[in-house]
């Protein structure tokens, strides 16, 4: 399968492993040098070594840049979280200053330590003078990976006016993104606006132009000064591509804060009500049709391809193999960053064909059992989630008598939300197994019992009716 790799663009801790020769979590773009030093969650990077980090450095601003950032340096923040013990920084982002307020925007994903464990972890503001403060944290969207904080003792100067309406943008033009990259001290860079990306669950921005790790939750603006976005991310596997929240989910955000009377004290429950929301509606766009069905050989397998979800295929062709087998995988392009450890709100599903004409039914059963993964499904320990609740039963659908487990793991901090494993093997064939897998990370646990259905009655045989 295909992976998309995108880098959220704060600094982490863990990131620091990396160079220890640790892999680091692959949703973190590259991590900042020296001592600051996670966690996040889709596919490894290499740490950054002192010619990566020249190879990412910003180019020289143009004239427009320097103007707008010396325009707009005075409300521009780094965002760091601490350890409350000790005080030592784990996390390193970026914010900006809303009007004339006191109030801050950033994204989620800086934040997010103090909101899952306020008890473990404060937050503070560094400006472009080297003061600091700490951050009272208001506010949270957990979907489109915003923030608001509040500070004391200091407001913004009026530069980064949030306008009611969102910025009407055309395809090239200029926009300049601000933050703190790498932790080497605040910058601006410029780059083009190119359209709304659809793959993710909701509308980003694709700004293209160099935007770094430590960037993240800073202003992306025009060269009037209008905030566009909310630097968010970049992908790995490209040049220049990167990624910004839409001004118009910040305004919805900053308009609830205007009318709640306080800030949560526990926002958990607010996080799990955001993720039960979104669930329901990747649910309901992922079944809201019958499931696409394939060939592989004699079987038929469901799929879904579309905006969010991409299929890939493989085979493997060695000539000394005893067997062959084909794989076919689709995946959700993108999902919910919950905290350094922890994605939700995704969906894969992969099916592997296996034959062989030179194993007996004896040693290929072995074959088939050995591939059919129904174990190393997670344990008690995991601080996330329960361990896996797993049933076994031989069933048969229309077409096709199937082995099939299915798992159930319920999230720790987040009441109401599940993952569900369905594994499946066919028995129908002395010497050819269709072995097929659907996980579902942050569902209810009807949605996942539907998903489930739904995907274990499309399996089928072909050549029967």
């Amino acid at each position: 399968m295909k992976l998309i790799r995108i880098a959220l663009l704060c600094s982490t801790l863990a990131a620091g492993a990396a160079a220890l020769g640790q892999p680091p979590s692959a949703a973190k773009a590259l991590p900042a040098p020296a001592a600051h030093l996670p966690v996040t969650s889709p596919a490894a990077a290499p740490a950054a070594t002192p010619d990566a980090a020249a190879e990412d450095a910003l180019p020289p601003p143009s004239s427009a840049a320097q103007k707008l950032y010396s325009a707009a340096k005075a409300d521009l923040l780094q965002i760091r979280m601490l350890l409350k013990n000790g005080r030592s920084q784990s996390t390193v982002g970026s914010g900006f200053m809303v009007g004339t307020s006191n109030l801050v925007l950033t994204n989620y994903h800086v934040v997010s330590q103090m909101a899952i464990d306020p008890d473990v972890y404060v937050g503070e503001y560094v400006d472009t003078d080297g003061k600091s403060g700490p951050v009272e944290l208001l506010a949270v969207d957990v979907l489109h990976d915003l923030a608001v904080v509040r500070i004391k003792n200091r407001v913004g100067t009026g530069f980064f006016d949030v306008p009611e309406h969102a910025v009407k943008l055309t395809q090239g033009q200029y926009l300049y993104s601000l933050g703190n990259p790498l932790d080497l001290g605040f910058a601006i860079s410029e780059g083009s606006y190119n359209g709304i990306i659809s793959r993710s669950f909701y509308d980003q921005l694709m700004f293209t132009g160099p935007i770094n790790s430590g960037m993240s939750g800073g202003p992306s603006v025009t060269v009037a000064g209008q905030v566009a976005g909310v630097n968010v991310s970049k992908r790995r596997d490209g040049e220049l591509v990167s990624f910004l929240v839409p001004i118009r989910f910040a305004q919805e955000l900053l308009k609830k804060v205007a009318l709640q009377k306080a800030a949560p004290k526990d926002f958990n429950p607010l996080i799990g009500q955001q993720l039960l929301a979104h669930q329901a509606a990747m649910i309901d766009r992922l079944l809201d049709a019958p499931l696409d069905l394939k060939t592989m050989g004699p079987y038929v397998v469901p799929v879904r391809e579309s905006e969010q979800v991409r299929c890939w295929g493989r085979s493997n062709v060695k000539a000394e193999a005893t067997f062959t087998a084909d794989t076919m995988a689709c995946a959700m392009e993108s999902a919910i960053f919950v905290s350094e450890t922890q994605q939700t709100g995704h969906v894969s599903m992969t099916h592997q064909y296996v034959r062989s004409a030179s194993l007996d039914p004896v040693r290929f059963a072995a074959l088939a059992s050995t591939l059919f993964k129904a174990d190393n499904l997670g344990t008690n320990k995991d601080t996330r989630l329960s361990g896996p609740i797993c049933t076994e039963k031989f069933v048969k659908t229309k077409t096709l008598p199937l082995r099939a487990v299915t798992c159930v793991r319920a999230y720790r901090k987040f009441a109401g939300l599940y993952n569900f494993t369905l594994l499946t093997a066919s028995t129908d064939d002395a010497q050819a197994s269709l072995q097929s897998r659907l996980d579902v990370s942050g569902v209810s646990f009807e949605n996942g019992m539907r998903s489930t259905r739904a995907f274990l009655e499309a399996l089928g045989h072909g050549s029967r009716k």
